[in-house]
Order: structure tokens, then sequence, then C-alpha cells
């Protein structure tokens, strides 16, 4: 294999690896999938390097041995409620006699809306082109090649703690492995599993993680907002092992295959629950089961539509919302956060991609298959070494337009 393209996603419950490739076609094909338990993670954040280092080794060395490559540079996830983001606008003056605006104009339209005050403890990890203004004219997506004399750009800047990503750096580099790019895990999972209509028309993704719920709005097939709650799917996880009294591992067993959003159901299941430190083993209903879950699940979506709603979001989501993420497997999550937005949600699955199409089928891998698709898009754009022929240069143009990385 010639280019592997490789997205790590390292979360709080999780770490996954994807390993996809550009077949002659020009299709994303996946060829090899590793997953490990997490243990060196705190709500996104590296707390513990060397646990965290052992959990990506096994997680790569699975999905290497799927493959039959090995890896040497990976795409990272990035998430966690130390992730903050501003909308700002950039000013110029055009600089040709002519008044024809160049790609350079852009890229100076670009600089000049980066260039706003950020804590020293923090750094840029994207700066997102969102629209442009030539001479009051509002709403143009490629200013290049007209006329005007003033151009205005607007850009979404999303910044990360610098302890905290470089914690995450140098976890991936002790694994032996080379970072390409750091990517919003938000963002990564958009590119899996959203339509070009669902970004045009307004759409907002919920990725309901292990540690916390990462939000993205888009809209006019710009990058609108992001925000990150410090809630998931392991508050769900711990409010069952205290309910039901039983150990976490054992927990987490119950909510992925009984567990449920809905308290409405009434279908007289029990399952067995075993006790804590070797305590007797005795039954609890489903519906108790849905008692626990379904107001933690509440809460999470009336911090999402409190966040929509605070940034006036809310009316722009046309398309409504796609949830994705581990947690997005919960029975009755798509219906109850339907209840508490009062509009359409749907659960995402990865799309866009061949190979092993059947090993990525879930939201738990939108992130880990949305970085894949980030790395190919940044090889089509020329941002990787070795970029391969012209036409694989414009395989992605679509996508690469639509995220353009200025870091």
């Amino acid at each position: 294999m010639a280019n592997p393209i490789v997205g790590l996603d390292i979360g709080t419950t999780k770490i996954g690896v994807i390993i996809g490739e550009i077949d002659p076609g020009g299709a994303v094909k996946i060829v090899g999938v590793g997953v490990s338990p997490s243990d060196g993670l705190r709500k996104g954040v590296v707390v513990n390097i060397e646990k965290t280092v052992k959990s990506i080794e096994h997680a790569v060395g699975e999905a290497e041995l799927m493959a039959g490559v090995d890896v040497e540079s990976v795409h990272v996830g990035i998430a966690g409620d130390h992730i903050k983001s501003i909308n700002s606008r950039g000013v110029i003056a055009v600089s040709r006699h002519d008044n024809e605006i160049t790609r350079q104009d852009v890229d100076r339209v670009i600089e000049a809306a980066r260039a706003v005050a950020i804590p020293l403890d923090r750094e840029m990890l994207h700066v997102i082109p969102q629209d442009y203004v030539v001479d009051d004219q509002p709403g143009i997506k490629d200013p290049v090649g007209m006329s005007g004399v003033r151009l205005e750009g607007d850009v979404h800047i999303v910044t990360g703690a610098i302890t905290s990503v470089q914690n995450l750096y140098k976890s991936v580099e002790k694994a032996g492995l080379k970072v390409s790019s750091v990517v919003l895990e938000p963002l990564a999972s958009a590119y899996a599993v959203l339509e070009g209509d669902e970004r045009e028309l307004g759409c907002a993704v919920i990725d309901i993680g292990g540690g916390t719920t990462d939000l993205i709005v888009f809209n006019d097939d710009n990058v609108r907002h992001t925000a990150s709650i410090g809630l998931g799917g392991r508050n769900v996880t711990n409010d069952l092992a205290i309910g039901i009294r039983t150990p976490l591992e054992r927990a987490e067993e119950i909510k992925r295959s009984h567990g449920t959003c809905l308290r409405a159901v009434t279908d007289g299941e029990y399952i067995p629950v075993p006790g804590v430190g070797g305590r007797e083993e005795r039954e609890v209903s489903r519906a108790v089961l849905a008692s626990i879950i379904e107001p933690r699940m509440r809460e999470i979506f009336t911090l999402a539509l409190r966040e929509l709603q605070k940034n006036h979001y809310l009316d722009t989501l046309g398309a409504g919302i796609v949830l994705t993420g581990g947690c997005a497997r919960l029975h009755g999550a798509a219906e109850l956060a339907e209840q508490v937005f009062g509009m359409p949600v749907k659960v995402g699955v990865p799309k866009g991609v061949g190979g092993l199409v059947d090993a990525v089928a879930s939201p738990a891998h939108a992130t880990g298959v949305g970085l894949v698709r980030y790395g190919a898009a940044r090889l089509a754009n020329g941002r990787d070494e070795d970029l391969g022929s012209d036409r694989m240069r414009g395989l992605f143009k679509k996508m690469s337009e639509w995220v353009r990385q200025y870091v």
C-alpha cells in the first residue's frame, strides 16, 4: 500500500484506529480497524501518558495486523471541554490596480481574521473560512476573480489548551507515530456522517462520546459554531452502576445490550445483574434501566439545546440534528432527542467509504472514518508530502473546499 491514511480517535472510553487507502478509482477504502479500551483519559484529556501510549499501541497493532501495513503517521482527533471557538472577521484592501481579487488577497484576509488575541495558554487548532464580503456584497463563497476594492472574510477559529495538545502529541509520539494533523473530533465526525444538502440547509452534529458531548453546527455549507459539553456516555454508565449497584464494567455491558432512553418500555424484560464485591446476583427490569438512563440523556440533550439557543442557531437547522458517537447507539436516543429539540433527529453512521464497510458501520467509528476522509482531503489538496498523481489531487476537491485548514 503506497499511502495508507490513518485516523486515530483517542477517546475517554476507547481508542480507535482506522486505516484507509485511495483505490485506483479514487474512492477511499477502509482496510484496517483496531479498537482498544482507553484508560489514560478523562473527559477527552490525557491524564496518564503511559496508559494512553499502551492503549494506542494495542489499537494500532490490531489495525496493522488486519491491513497488513506498518503505520508511521496518523491524523489525530482532539476533543474535551478545553476546546473553545470564536467567529472572527478580517478586512483588507484589494491589492491589484485593476481591483481583481486574487488567491493572495483571500489568504491575506484570512490572516487578518485570525489575528485575534487569545490567551497565552491556548493555541489555534483550526481557522475555517466561512463567507466573504466584497464591497458590502455578502454571502460570497469564493471571491477569487471578482472585482472590488474592499474584501472582508469571516472565519471560525477553534482553540485548545496548549498543555492538553502537547500531552496528546507526546502520547502519540511515544507510541512511535508521527502526527500528520490534529483535527477537532466533531469536525471529523461531520466529514463521515453528513450529506452536502444537510450542511447547506443547516444541521447540528451531536457527537456523544464517553467523556464529553461535542457539538458542531453547519449552515449554508459552512461551520458556524462548535462547542463541548462535559458529559457523555461514561456518566450514563456511572449512573447505572450506582442505581442498580453493579460494577462499572458490568454496567457498561448492560447499558449497551439492554439500555434504553425510553421510559415507556414496558416489555416485562428482566436482566440479571451481578452484585458488587461478590454479592448475590439479582434481576432488574428494563423499565428500571430506562428510569436511570433517560434523565441523564435528557440532561445531555438539554445542555446541547441551551448551547444552540444561547448562540441563536436553533432556528437555522433546516435539516435537523444528527447524533453520532458511541452513546448514539442507545435504544431510543433519537426519539428522546426529537422530544427535546422539537425537530427531526437521526443517528448518523459513516458513509462515503468502501472496503471494510461493515466493520465501521457504527456511530462509534464516525470520528475515525472522518479522520481518514480528512486525511484524504489533505492529500488531494497538496497538504501532505507524498501527493501522487495530478488526478489524485482532484479526488476530494469538494471536500477540500469545504474545510481549508490554516494553521
